[in-house]
């Protein structure tokens, strides 16, 4: 149909103009900034993620952008030779995809990996440093993946920031400069020796400081031949062949891990795991992640009671949650493993008739101790040993959505802190091997996390994105953490939705965490007065410093809502409408 039918009465010349309107206003319309989200641990990550997203980027554009930043200003936490998982929801299909990069054993490792030669574990400092703890890094396929499928910027783009702050050098933030100056090791390793610490006059080598500029022109190099070669980059040619080197050749325990190991790496895509909760749905990762099934099982055992009704931080409410979770974290230690090795009876697990079984073992009057596993109808499951891992509390969590409303939620590590303690090609090794249970049996009968060539350590890590009842995006969250991150992720999900806390509320609230041993509360918080009521239920309670660093993102009828942990260096760079 011809434009004057549709426009009568204007003449050929009008039209023109009305054309011409329009097409500005759409250019002007382009240029207005659109309202986007990044929360992540480092000032200098999440400007890298916004300037990705000013550029037209998406949400995981920005998240690739995010990962190459912290690798370098967050070493002791994440890095592309760690691993990650992330969860991106794609707004215009309404499809939400899990992709797995966690690191995997070397075809070199067996099951006596950690264990001395009277065959008892070895102390967690000494399997942690050196080579043989380095699992074949899984970040950068993982990122090529996702990129191929969700990606609107040039790969070689998104190495930009990250480029640039190598080269020009950028400031050490408080918590790197802690954690140089209280690692006991860090010194006595090569490369990272000089990296980390300069000799002062009298030639003694002083920690990086607070404000100290650091400059990584070797992790520059590394970041162009990803950005020019794709994974191949990475996982071919003179990175990988440094990274084997310094694994192969480790002053300390060295490892086995090879080119042969880099070459048969693959990412997977993996199908996320859902549970209902109150009107929401939230979502996390799989298996050989610990940490999406036991945060639903917590969340399942939960649904049954009126946390609301408790009101936060109340004697009742720390029991009833601290309760379920040592119901959950029970049933961790058993059944979960890599999904690839270990049949994981995830639909069990998170069956409602059983998690309602399960919550009518908590009592209001009295902590039940040290709970049990539960029985499931899955034979195979039932014979499984306990794991006996040892993991540490490290990690790295960002969150992002962008301005066509996509979200990604990634939780990345290298273990540690600072992994291995071995460095190549700028990079910190991650020591992800330790997340294996350290005993390949417990009294007779195999532990599903035991060591075995190729295979995934089980994680904790735990991403979330979370639908309200219309099944629109509502929240994304995670925190590093160890295995607390499990207990850190599902309050802060309590807090929002049974609590009706904003972002920074819940996020900041103090932690609580029991995993099925001693209730652990942070120390200096309003907790520790809770703690004779506590004790009066029966609980160990022990107040300790917990290093949460959640960052998180929610919708309001009003915009964008997010968050940093006030425990870390993060914060929120958003452009709002």
């Amino acid at each position: 149909m011809k434009l004057e039918r549709l426009l009568p009465g204007l003449s050929i010349a009008a039209l023109g103009l009305v054309v011409l309107v329009t097409l500005l206003s759409l250019v002007w319309r382009g240029s207005e900034p659109q309202p986007f989200m990044v929360a992540s641990a480092n000032p200098y990550a999440s400007e890298a993620g916004a300037e990705i997203l000013r550029a037209g980027g998406s949400a995981t554009d920005a998240a690739i952008a995010v990962q190459a930043v912290l690798s370098l200003v967050e070493p002791e936490s994440s890095g592309l030779a760690g691993g990650a998982f992330l969860l991106h929801y794609d707004k215009t299909a309404d499809r939400l995809d899990a992709y797995d990069g966690r690191e995997t054993a070397p075809m070199g490792a067996t099951p006596a990996l950690f264990l001395d030669e009277e065959g008892k574990s070895l102390p967690f400092l000494e399997a942690m440093i050196g080579g043989s703890s380095v699992g074949t890094p899984g970040v950068v396929k993982m990122m090529w993946l996702a990129h191929r499928e969700h990606g609107r910027l040039p790969w070689a783009d998104l190495f930009t920031p990250a480029i640039r702050l190598s080269e020009d050098g950028f400031a050490v933030a408080p918590k790197l400069a802690e954690a140089i100056a209280r690692d006991p090791v860090l010194m006595q390793m090569p490369v990272a020796q000089d990296y980390f610490y300069r000799l002062d006059a009298d030639g003694t080598r002083v920690p990086a400081a607070e404000g100290d500029i650091l400059k990584n022109p070797a992790y520059a190099e590394t970041l162009k031949r990803i950005a020019a070669e794709g994974w191949r980059g990475f996982y071919e040619g003179p990175v990988a062949e440094e990274i084997v080197a310094a694994v192969q050749n480790a002053p300390m325990r060295p490892g086995t891990l090879s080119m042969d190991d880099f070459a048969a790496y693959e990412a997977k895509k993996r199908e996320p795991v859902c549970a209902p909760y109150r009107a929401y749905r939230v979502c996390s990762m799989p298996p050989p992640t610990s940490g999406g099934i036991t945060a639903l099982q917590i969340l399942g055992i939960l649904s049954h009671y009126d946390l609301k009704g408790m009101e936060p931080m109340t004697q009742m409410s720390v029991h009833f949650i601290a309760e379920a979770m040592k119901l959950a974290y029970a049933d961790r230690d058993k059944y979960i493993g890599d999904p690839d090795f270990v049949s994981v009876p995830a639909k069990a697990m998170l069956d409602p008739a059983y998690l309602e079984r399960r919550s009518e073992e908590l009592d209001a009057s009295i902590t039940r101790g040290k709970a049990r596993p539960g029985e499931l109808p899955d034979g195979r499951a039932m014979n499984w040993g306990l794991n006996q891992p040892v993991d540490m509390p490290s990690t790295s969590h960002f969150s992002i959505v962008d301005a066509q409303g996509n979200v990604v939620s990634m939780t990345t590590t290298v273990e540690g802190p600072f992994g291995s303690h071995l460095m190549a090609g700028g990079m910190m090794l991650n020591n992800q091997l330790t997340d294996f249970s350290f005993l390949p049996e417990v009294d007779g009968e195999p532990v599903a996390n035991a060591v075995a060539p190729g295979k995934r350590p089980r994680s904790s890590m735990t991403p979330a994105i979370v639908f309200d009842g219309n099944g629109e995006f509502y929240a994304a969250i995670g925190s590093p953490g160890g295995s607390r991150i499990i207990a850190y992720v599902t309050q802060t999900l309590i807090a929002l939705i049974d609590w009706d806390m904003d972002m920074k509320t819940a996020i900041s609230l103090p932690r609580f965490v029991d995993r099925n041993g001693p209730l652990e509360i942070e120390a200096g918080t309003p907790l520790e007065d809770l703690a004779p009521a506590l004790r009066e239920l029966g609980h160990t309670v022990e107040a300790r410093e917990l290093m949460s660093g959640l960052h998180g993102i929610r919708v309001t009828p009003e915009g964008l809502d997010g968050a940093a942990d006030p425990r870390r260096d993060g914060n929120v760079v958003s452009e709002l409408p």
